[in-house]
């Protein structure tokens, strides 16, 4: 049985994990709080970098002695294996942990219940999942890329109250203001790749980088480019960090330089499913997609996006200029039913959330 106070350290826990939002990829976010047998926390820990200790460890460092006979409340099921550093399960037992509560099971097939099996083994109890919807959230790319082989894609575009997101000429800055492209920013720092199109870069010469404090790792750049067309000038090129070029497959790649990602095509286009493979094999959690409307389009409409974040902005571009999809619907039986999640102002535009609708 779950009481107030054991939901109120796993938020605690949850608070924890989201600190490291946009520095653990390739691994899950998570947050650790040990609290003793009258409910005080005692030690606390998040994992904040791959390679360097998980939460579980650097809670215990906290707790020292004060752990033992404690209660740990962890967000994802503590590993059971050794990868860069040692298995979690170990670390708990033999600092003398007496229960463990978790969020969530871990979809890592190397652990996914393997966990909690060496805890209740070793005499510890084990209790969970609690606040699993939330834990499910904050690590939904790491979910996705462990069940399914593929990450979360996060659409991002920004558009006028009329729809539009640049003039028929290309000339697209600025549609929303200070306020939504700062936010915009957030979104890159948390996401592990960033993927546009190679009509993004010859109109608008973008840098994609992420440029707030908390980004000091710069997500991999992919530019969707089947023939080849990028501009050995784009400042894209110019960035730190990495930019890869997904050509298609009969491209007879250059030897310039740059890295190239030779890919299948499909109707005469990289394959975008195939593209989504191949940065899982990468290690990409999340995906953020900044495009314009064919490519932002084309991953609507393959079915591949599990998040869509637009900017609207209290402005009209008129009816000649773009739109921000690309979508081949030509009839109300086959409009994409969505569903909006948030609504939110930011500066003096707004933000909206939605997700793809099934059961609509």
């Amino acid at each position: 049985m779950m009481t107030n106070q054991d939901h109120n350290l796993m938020l605690r826990a949850l608070h924890l994990a989201g600190l490291g939002l946009n520095t653990t990829t390739p691994n899950p976010r998570v947050g650790c709080v040990i609290a003793d047998q009258h409910g005080h926390i005692v030690g606390e820990g998040y994992h904040q970098k791959a390679g360097e200790g998980h939460a579980e460890v650097n809670a215990l460092a906290d707790a020292g002695e004060k752990a033992r006979g404690a209660t740990a409340y962890v967000t994802l099921e503590p590993c059971c294996h050794h990868g860069k550093t040692g298995p979690c399960t170990q670390a708990l037992i033999s600092a003398g942990i007496q229960r463990v509560v978790y969020a969530m099971q871990d979809p890592n097939p190397q652990v996914a219940g393997e966990g909690v099996r060496a805890l209740e083994q070793a005499g510890v109890a084990v209790a969970g999942p609690l606040e699993e919807e939330a834990a499910l959230r904050l690590n939904a790319g790491f979910v996705k890329r462990m069940r399914v082989g593929l990450p979360f894609v996060r659409v991002k575009t920004a558009m006028s109250l009329d729809g539009r997101t640049a003039m028929a000429s290309g000339e697209s800055k600025w549609v929303t203001g200070p306020a939504a492209r700062a936010d915009v920013q957030r979104l890159r720092a948390r996401s592990c790749a960033i993927v546009t199109g190679v009509e993004s870069v010859i109109l608008d010469d973008p840098s994609l980088t992420v440029r707030i404090r908390e980004g000091d790792r710069q997500p991999l750049r992919v530019i969707v480019d089947t023939r080849g067309r990028c501009p050995d000038t784009a400042e894209i090129l110019r960035q730190p960090g990495k930019t890869v070029i997904a050509c298609g497959e009969h491209l007879q790649v250059p030897d310039d330089g740059r890295t190239y990602w030779s890919l299948p095509e499909k109707q005469g286009r990289v394959d975008l499913y195939a593209l989504l493979r191949k940065l899982a094999q990468e290690q990409c959690n999340e995906v953020l997609v900044e495009t314009g409307a064919t490519l932002a389009g084309a991953f609507v409409a393959s079915g591949l996006v599990d998040e869509l974040v637009v900017y609207v902005a209290g402005k009209l571009m008129g009816s000649s200029a773009r739109p921000a999809f690309t979508l081949p619907i030509d009839k109300m039986s086959s409009l994409l039913p969505l569903s909006i999640r948030d609504v939110r102002a930011v500066g003096e535009d707004w933000r909206f959330t939605a997700v793809p609708d099934p059961d609509a």
